[in-house]
Parts: C-alpha cells; sequence; structure tokens
C-alpha cells in the first residue's frame, strides 16, 4: 500500500511585476515551504514587455526575478525549496538560459526548466493590424513535465496565474488521470491558486475592512501567503508566523471575489465550480477552503491580445476658488477654438471635471478643482504640439488662477487588449526539461463547453422594519478589479442578517443606481451563497482595457470602494 503524499506548502512571493524586491527572501526565510511561486504578467505587463523585446529580441522578460533569485538561488537551494514564477513573459526561453548564467556565477548548482508554448506571435496567424503580444494562457502541466523531471526552477511565459499552483500540485499528488477525484482536486488547487496569486491582497492588503485590524494587528507590511494544499485539493492559506498582516475569512473572500465572475470559473486545467467552495476559520491566521468542486475545462484557451491603439495626451488644469464651472466652461472653449484653428485637430478630446474643491478652505489645495483633458489619435502629431501649444498660450490669457499640474508633453502610444479564444489542440505547450529534452504538453482527455449556472435560489428575505440612509460599506466588503474592458465588483456580507438583505436588495438596478458610470452599461450579477456574496461584471466600463486609460481609475481598482460608499435604505437593525 503506498504512502499518502503529504501536504503540499505552497508560498506566494510576488504578485505583479514590480512587487516587493525582499519578499522572496522573506518567504525562503520565514517558516518551512516545498515551493515558492512567483507571479509577474499582467495585461499591461505583457504590453510593456512586448515594448521591450521590440527594442531588443533578447528581452521580453522580468528582470527583477533575476535580481531576486540573485540571493534567493542559495536560499532556495539550502532549504530544498522548488521555484516557479512565470516571470519568463515573452523570452522564457531566454530567461532560463540567464538563470543557469546567474546559478554558475553565484556557485549553485540548481535544475532550471520552462515551459514555452503560449506566443501565438507566429507567421500564418493573423491577429491584426499593430499586434504586439499574442499569448494564449495554459495550464500547470507544462509545470508539472519539469518538477517531475527534476528541476529545481521552472519559469514560463504566459500561463494562468493559478497554473502556479495546479503545476507543483499536479507533479506532487500524481493527478492527472482526469477522473471526478481529480478534477475536484484540481479545482481546489485553482481556488488555492486564486487566493494567493495577487500576494497580499490575501493577508489583508487593499481589504475593505482594514479599519478593524488597525491597531490589533501591524497591516503597515503583511506577510505574502501560502497554502497549505492537501491531497483532495482542500487547502489551508495561512502566512509565516511573525509577519504582518490577516488571513480570516474576509481577507479570502475578498480575494476569491477578485476579478472572477459567476460560479463557473474555467481554466485550462479545470472549471472550478465557485459556488461550491466554503471557508471556516481554522485558528489564527488559517482559513480551510474546501469543497471545490471541478469540471472538464472548456475546449479552448484564452489568447490575451496586445497592440498599440495609437497615441495619447493628457494635461490637468487646476481651477482654485470660486466660479468653478465658469473657469472650467472658458478653457474648455479656448481649447476647443484652438483645436478647430490647428493643421490636425486629435480624433477624440475627453473632459471630466473633479470638483475636489471645498468653500472656504484653508489651504489653496482643498480649494482647487481638477479639470482633466485626454486626447487621443493615430497620429502622434495630432496629440503632441497641436495639444501642448493650445494649453501652453493660454498661460496669461485665460481664467484667474491659471496653471496645470505638470508641464504639457508630447504625449506617448497606448496600448489597447483584446481576448481571443483558439483550439487548445492548436497551441504547442511544451516543457522544455533541464536536460534540454523537449516535451509535448497533452491537451485534457475530457472537455466540456462553458455554460452559465442557473442563478440559485437565495435566503429568506429579511422582515419589513425602519430603514436609515447610510453607506452600503457599513454592512458590506467589495473589492473590484480588471478583466479587459471589463470591470468585476464582488461585494459580500459578514453576517446572515446582512446576507439577507444585499442578496434580494443589491440587483443590477441598484447597482446601476448607485454607481451612475454604469446607467448605459450590461451589468451582470452572479450569486454565491456559500461566500455571501454577490459578483457583478460591468461589461465595456473599462473602454480598450488598462493600457488604453480610458477613466480615472482605469484598473477599476477602487470601484468597490466608490460603490461601498453610496448612500442606500438599510436596515436600522443591521447598523
Amino acid at each position: 500500500m503506498s504512502t499518502p503524499a503529504r501536504v503540499l506548502r505552497i508560498g506566494n512571493a510576488s504578485g505583479f511585476y514590480g512587487d516587493r524586491f525582499d519578499a522572496l527572501r522573506e518567504m525562503l526565510t520565514g517558516g518551512h515551504l516545498d515551493v515558492v511561486t512567483g507571479d509577474y504578467l499582467a495585461e499591461l505587463t505583457m504590453l510593456i514587455l512586448g515594448r521591450d523585446r521590440l527594442k531588443n529580441p533578447a528581452a521580453g522578460y522580468a528582470k527583477t526575478f533575476l535580481r531576486q533569485l540573485e540571493e534567493g538561488l542559495g536560499l532556495a537551494h539550502e532549504r530544498g525549496v522548488k521555484v516557479v514564477a512565470n516571470a519568463g513573459g515573452l523570452n522564457p526561453a531566454g530567461l532560463a538560459a540567464a538563470v543557469r548564467e546567474l546559478a554558475a556565477r553565484v556557485g549553485v548548482p540548481v535544475r532550471v526548466a520552462h515551459v514555452e508554448g503560449d506566443d501565438l506571435l507566429a507567421p500564418g496567424r493573423d491577429w491584426g493590424e499593430g499586434v504586439l503580444t499574442a499569448n494564449a494562457y495554459l495550464g500547470g502541466a507544462g509545470i508539472a513535465e519539469c518538477l517531475r523531471a527534476g528541476a529545481d526552477v521552472v519559469v514560463t511565459g504566459r500561463v494562468t496565474d493559478a497554473a502556479l499552483v495546479t503545476g507543483p500540485a499536479t507533479a506532487h499528488f500524481g493527478w492527472g488521470t482526469g477522473g471526478p477525484d481529480d478534477l475536484d482536486a484540481l479545482a481546489g488547487a485553482v481556488v488555492a491558486g486564486h487566493v494567493l496569486e495577487c500576494g497580499t491582497q490575501a493577508t489583508g492588503g487593499n481589504y475593505a475592512f482594514f479599519g478593524d485590524h488597525d491597531g490589533g494587528r501591524d497591516i503597515r507590511r503583511p506577510g505574502f501567503p501560502l497554502a497549505e494544499l492537501h491531497p483532495d485539493g482542500t487547502a489551508v492559506i495561512t502566512k509565516h508566523p511573525g509577519t504582518g498582516g490577516i488571513v480570516d475569512i474576509g481577507t479570502v473572500t475578498a480575494q476569491l471575489l477578485y476579478e472572477t465572475g459567476g460560479a463557473r470559473y474555467p481554466g485550462p486545467d479545470v472549471t472550478a465550480r465557485l459556488d461550491t467552495v466554503r471557508l471556516t476559520q481554522d485558528g489564527p491566521d488559517r482559513v480551510r477552503v474546501s469543497g471545490a468542486r471541478g469540471e472538464p475545462p472548456p475546449p479552448t484557451l484564452k489568447v490575451g491580445l496586445n497592440r498599440i491603439g495609437g497615441w495619447r495626451n493628457e494635461i490637468v488644469f487646476v481651477l482654485t476658488g470660486l466660479d468653478i464651472d465658469a473657469k472650467a466652461r472658458l478653457v474648455r472653449e479656448q481649447v476647443t477654438e484652438a483645436f478647430a484653428r490647428a493643421d490636425r485637430a486629435p480624433a477624440s478630446v475627453r473632459w471630466e471635471l473633479a470638483r475636489t474643491d471645498r468653500a472656504d478652505a484653508d489651504t489653496e489645495e482643498t480649494a482647487s478643482a481638477l479639470l482633466r483633458l485626454v486626447v487621443r489619435d493615430s497620429d502622434p502629431d495630432a496629440v503632441g504640439r497641436a495639444v501642448s501649444g493650445a494649453a501652453v498660450e493660454l498661460a496669461l490669457g485665460s481664467y484667474p488662477g491659471f496653471h496645470v499640474t505638470a508641464p504639457p508633453g508630447t504625449g506617448a502610444p497606448y496600448g489597447v487588449f483584446e481576448a481571443a479564444y483558439v483550439d487548445a489542440a492548436d497551441v504547442p505547450h511544451t516543457a522544455v526539461l533541464p536536460d534540454g529534452t523537449r516535451v509535448p504538453v497533452p491537451t485534457p482527455l475530457r472537455t466540456r463547453p462553458l455554460e452559465p449556472v442557473p442563478e440559485p435560489p437565495l435566503p429568506e428575505p429579511l422582515p419589513t422594519g425602519p430603514t436609515r440612509r447610510a453607506p452600503l460599506g457599513l454592512i458590506a466588503g467589495a473589492r473590484s478589479g480588471d478583466k479587459g474592458g471589463d470591470a468585476n465588483v464582488g461585494v459580500w456580507a459578514r453576517n446572515d442578517g446582512a446576507w439577507r438583505w444585499l442578496a434580494h436588495e443589491l440587483n443590477t438596478d441598484l447597482f446601476r443606481q448607485l454607481l451612475p458610470e454604469t446607467a448605459d452599461l450590461p451589468v451582470v450579477r452572479h450569486v454565491l451563497p456559500n461566500l455571501r456574496a454577490l459578483n457583478f461584471t460591468v461589461q465595456g466600463l473599462l473602454g480598450e482595457g488598462v493600457a488604453a486609460q480610458a477613466r480615472f481609475d482605469p484598473q477599476a481598482k477602487a470601484l468597490g470602494e466608490w460603490l461601498r460608499s453610496r448612500h442606500a435604505d438599510i436596515p436600522e437593525e443591521l447598523l
């Protein structure tokens, strides 16, 4: 009789390219780990790496990761910790070679492997004009193949964030038959991976109720999270002892809702059913994540496309004191007339007045409003001198107190993100083992087209009683983010009473009323009773994606906090 595989401890040391530099060392020295992962890629990061690759074909990977390994590689080797990161970006083979050179230089004998095949920017594939990057989101099977071959360090290109956990878990526990038990276990690993992927967002960072922990906990420098993963996919989310922040049901719920949608969470390894997940407090800074059910993954893979959308420029006029609206009107008319006289006016002109001013303010800054002008065009000249000249020439002939927050520039290119889908069998997912052997990674044996889940039964509504106008955030938390041009807002209740009210009252109509910017956009509501949560998808709010910077908050990071600040008629018994 074989011995059951022991619990696998997987930690995260990066949630994005630019995250805390010391995190890798902190995770390796703070307690026991089997695997440490790093997520360096986002939609915007792929665009940045694409522009790097234009300048230097040997570039295209996250250089920060290499600098972290100068110390971290020896620490990981001493402690027997595997390192798995998607820092390879657009050039995983180049990063793998650089890691080998680094290992030889610092005298650490490690075996390095990489995963490739996600880059679909190749002759014969037409993605349209101006596409800089075209990368399929791969699963964890290639990572697992590398680890089974004895790799100590595995670097990848574009994989799903959860693949950094499903890959090591598959290798460790021997999953891979495609049976129901494997699907459920994989779904649990996907959920754990999603909680870990954004680093300290799972340990109190960016948390709606951070004030509850202020004073009792040090929330200034949250520790990075780790998962104790079991053979059935059950996981305990925790962090190293003595590190800052907190892990409780609220922080884990917030991260589970982040940038997800409905009950089915599709991926290349498995479709995880988020509506089956249950969270229980398992002790201080320990949350058990159980019950995840898995279904076969979709037959297609998502492909992230980044292209240069055009050129953009921005000027922010400062309007101080009295007559704010009249001052804004005057400068808008002056700039509009200047554009009309120009040889080439911008194709897109957008104005936004932010009334940050206060009456009888005791500082000049708090007496001022900001008028933001954003222009876009396919021609850099149309957003360059034509715009900066129009603004500068008004310096002595416009509203009283005229000035801008920064000298007008010449403009800069902006990016556009799109999602496409291809048959998984058409993507050459390949594991390149430490000895150079190239192993094709097969597609899953079973797939299932994605279908929406019917809305589950709602809890009994609260009895009718007196209400009071109050901020929604007094009874509900929220976390929001971006998926291409769409925004996601997850909202959860912290007790059953608040959930009974939230489930019935916060429908798409009230959501649109509370956030008028969404009034004319499609809004989809998803109900997740086990989490006492609602997840809203606002389609098209972010235009062409974060790199296009179409709105004040281009990644919708604060959309949830705006929602929580809005007032609704809330039962007094909940307040």
